[in-house]
């Protein structure tokens, strides 16, 4: 069943590129957080706290430009908007490394906003390549972020790596180099975005999509990656605590291997789960979590239960967003989709980090699930109920 669902997606034309092209590319993208932060550290003497300024401007920087470079990937296609970020992030890799730390700080802003929008591409080009039938999209989107988790557990090892076996200026000029050949091969390959024939679209008043269910959608994405970053930090504070820190990234790879198992299975099932039950079922999970920290490898089986939950969560916001998205402004959606993950990601560390700081790291499991249920309950009064089954293409995007 599991080979037969992937075997027929990748058969379309177009799509196992497309699945090559942006999973590889999302390696160098996920290893540029670590490799950046290494380098304030270590190449230019700084503190960790001024790391995460660093970080901060970029995050600010993606956040703004993600509606941004959606829109301009609406109105004047693929190949443009690839060119303008691919050379942007070629200027700001090939001179980071030479830059003084405010320098670094203001060139990550900008860089920020110019990233490359891997993201947005695949998910508008899956769309545009795959009929609009459940038995293709589901696997799709569950590949898609199967791939996401893959490169999450590779992208950044990978920066630690080169940082320590090389240097980090080596290292942000090897990552920088990948993020451009990526920029290049996505140049070159050139997907559809859209399935029609109007490349640049007519034009659809915002109010006319950023209301009750996707409203609901985004809330939830925004709210998934706050409980992955938060959660990141409370596995980290847990191990701590007990002297086993050095145990942290297996503990990680676990929850992340447990996803990908999950987004299969999800991506191969006839009936999966709604996403409002899904967004339910993550936050219930990740709660108890912190009773269970005693040991690392009692608390790496302890996330595998909310584990198995997030790549389906993640598929089933994809889909949701792609469907409920007008094709002529798909990119500006999402864009707008990729800012509420940016969002999310930059308020849950700190978030869950002074709920520890003011208690325990137990609670920082407890609040990180219930930011999750808290997101499932605004989603439901924001117009979610229509997310709280599976639907049909036409019925997701009737309003």
């Amino acid at each position: 069943m599991v080979l037969t669902s992937y075997g027929r997606v990748t058969a379309l034309p177009g799509v196992r590129i497309l699945f090559v092209v942006t999973g590889l590319a999302r390696i160098p993208i996920s290893a540029a957080g670590v490799t950046i932060t290494l380098h304030v550290v270590l190449g230019l003497g700084r503190g960790y706290g001024e790391a995460g300024a660093v970080a901060a401007a970029t995050t600010i920087g993606i956040a703004l430009g993600g509606p941004l470079i959606g829109r301009l990937l609406d109105r004047k296609g693929l190949r443009r908007v690839v060119l303008l970020t691919t050379v942007a992030t070629g200027v700001f890799w090939a001179s980071a490394p030479w830059l003084s730390y405010w320098g670094l700080v203001a060139l990550s802003f900008l860089a920020g906003m110019l990233s490359l929008p891997v993201m947005s591409i695949a998910r508008q080009a899956m769309v545009a390549l795959l009929p609009e039938d459940d038995s293709y999209r589901r696997p799709a989107f569950s590949l898609d972020s199967v791939l996401t988790e893959i490169s999450y557990m590779v992208g950044p090892a990978a920066g630690v790596f080169l940082t320590t076996a090389l240097s980090s200026t080596a290292a942000m000029l090897i990552v920088g180099s990948t993020m451009v050949a990526a920029g290049v091969w996505l140049y070159v390959f050139d997907p559809p975005v859209k399935a029609g024939e109007d490349e640049h679209g007519d034009h659809v008043p915002l109010l006319s999509w950023l209301r009750g269910p996707m409203i609901a959608v985004l809330v939830i994405a925004l709210t998934m990656v706050l409980i992955m970053a938060g959660a990141e930090v409370a596995i980290v504070a847990a191990l701590r605590t007990t002297g086993q820190v050095g145990w942290s990234g297996l503990v990680i790879a676990v929850w992340c291997l447990a996803s990908v198992v999950g987004g299969i299975v999800h991506g191969a099932m006839r009936r999966p789960l709604p996403l409002i039950v899904l967004m339910t079922l993550v936050g219930a999970t990740m709660v108890p979590v912190g009773l269970l920290s005693g040991q690392w490898w009692v608390l790496a089986l302890a996330l595998v239960p909310n584990g198995l939950l997030c790549a389906p969560t993640f598929s089933s916001t994809s889909d949701a967003v792609t469907r409920l998205a007008p094709e002529s402004v798909r990119g500006t959606v999402m864009g707008v989709y990729s800012s509420a993950y940016t969002t999310g990601a930059a308020i849950g560390a700190p978030l869950i980090g002074f709920v520890m700081d003011s208690s325990t790291p137990t609670w920082g499991f407890v609040a990180a699930g219930g930011m999750g249920l808290l997101g499932t309950a605004i989603s439901a009064v924001l117009g979610g109920r229509r997310l709280s089954r599976p639907q049909p293409s036409s019925s997701l995007s009737a309003s």
